[in-house]
């Protein structure tokens, strides 16, 4: 069926207007006989029949005669940057040239060939930067591997100095839960002669490596006794001088707080001293009865010059107990958001419990109140009994 009129009119119509058809008829001696349509399109202009086609259409050098009829050479790049599909027909002694512009869809392609180069060299960067971020990410878990083995052995090393439970002649144990690695909390206990006994919990400002150093250099300086013309049976005398000899500017503005207690089997009397830290807890009397809180005076050490701190003495009844503890035991965030406070401690340890388990009780409880997963501050308890 042919194309109904109005419909073939309003395609050629269109076929004109977007595709700017144009022809150009040449004899067999190549010289041009007529033109039409639009060759001003294509920069064809002056055209003068009966000259040599090729010498006023440079583009058909070469193309004429055509190997074949029809010839079809598509998107033929032109002079002036436009493009054509040119179709050449030989009828007889007459060469049809026919032009029909593509420049849009040649401009399309062109586009479509660049984001396809535009998205391979993304892909290669792309691919590139894994492989760069591969091996980094490798170089990365192996240099924290190698830090975390590290840290591991400075906590090892840290709890290897800390003192074995002691049965006699009264029982002494301990609870270290470092709230990283490395945390700020040491403590020991260590007989200064036959009859006395020193007692000390240090809390260094902070966590990590430097704050985990510097403890570990008081424990050592208190194991060692390495505080000449210092009396370590007088606390008072052991809190200044390692004040004297910890100042926190030579020691990267590092401070720290400590309780030192001094305790003599002889007299049943414990002498102490605290720079700026919790105060001791003594459970001395029936089940359920409040402790006595042996508090000191002054602040932390390492933040004053020549500063001194007074010393106490208490008698230590039989069957008393003896909570040495840092802030961390504490200072835990509830559930609720709030934060328990010292009182707090002191009712939980007021309840009954079994001796034997009453650190892993009071851990599991107070784990059990938190919020976190862990204690967000280092958790040091030592508790002494006393027959």
């Amino acid at each position: 069926m042919a194309l109904p009129g109005a419909i073939e009119r309003s395609l050629l119509a269109s076929i004109h207007a977007d595709r700017h058809p144009a022809w150009l008829a040449i004899d067999a001696d190549g010289h041009l006989i007529d033109v039409g349509g639009a060759t001003a399109h294509y920069g064809l202009i002056a055209l003068t029949p009966g000259a040599p086609a090729e010498e006023q259409a440079d583009f058909l050098i070469g193309l004429l005669p055509p190997p074949e009829s029809p010839f079809v050479m598509p998107t033929f790049e032109l002079a002036g940057g436009r493009a054509a599909d040119i179709r050449i027909d030989v009828d007889g002694d007459t060469t049809w040239v026919l032009l029909v512009d593509v420049t849009e869809a040649r401009d399309a392609a062109r586009r479509m060939q660049q984001k396809a180069y535009d998205m391979t060299l993304l892909e290669e960067k792309e691919a590139r930067l894994n492989r760069e971020l591969a091996i980094a990410n490798a170089a990365l878990q192996r240099a924290q591997a190698l830090l975390q083995a590290e840290l591991d052995e400075a906590a090892a090393y840290v709890r290897s100095i800390l003192p074995a439970p002691m049965t006699h002649p009264f029982r002494a144990d301990w609870r270290f839960i470092p709230c990283t690695s490395l945390g700020g909390d040491t403590f020991g206990y260590h007989w200064i002669d036959q009859e006395r006994c020193a007692i000390y919990l240090i809390d260094v400002c902070g966590h990590g490596v430097g704050p985990s150093l510097l403890s570990v250099g008081v424990v050592n300086t208190l194991r060692s006794g390495a505080l000449p013309g210092t009396d370590l049976r007088a606390p008072g005398e052991v809190l200044s001088a390692l004040n004297d000899l910890y100042q926190m500017e030579s020691h990267n503005d590092l401070y720290f707080t400590i309780w030192y207690g001094v305790y003599d089997v002889a007299t049943r009397s414990l002498a102490y001293g605290s720079a700026g830290h919790p105060p001791a807890l003594l459970f001395d009397g029936p089940p359920g009865t409040p402790p006595t809180p042996l508090k000191g005076q002054g602040g932390a050490i390492g933040m004053r010059l020549r500063a001194k701190w007074p010393e106490q003495t208490v008698r230590v009844a039989p069957g008393s107990r003896l909570f040495v503890l840092s802030d961390g035991t504490f200072e835990v965030r509830r559930t609720d958001g709030s934060t328990m406070e010292l009182d707090d401690l002191v009712a939980l340890l007021r309840e009954p419990c079994n001796e034997a388990d009453e650190l892993e009780s009071l851990v599991e409880r107070l784990r059990a109140v938190s919020d976190a997963a862990g204690f967000e501050d280092d958790f040091s308890i030592i508790r002494f009994a006393f027959p």
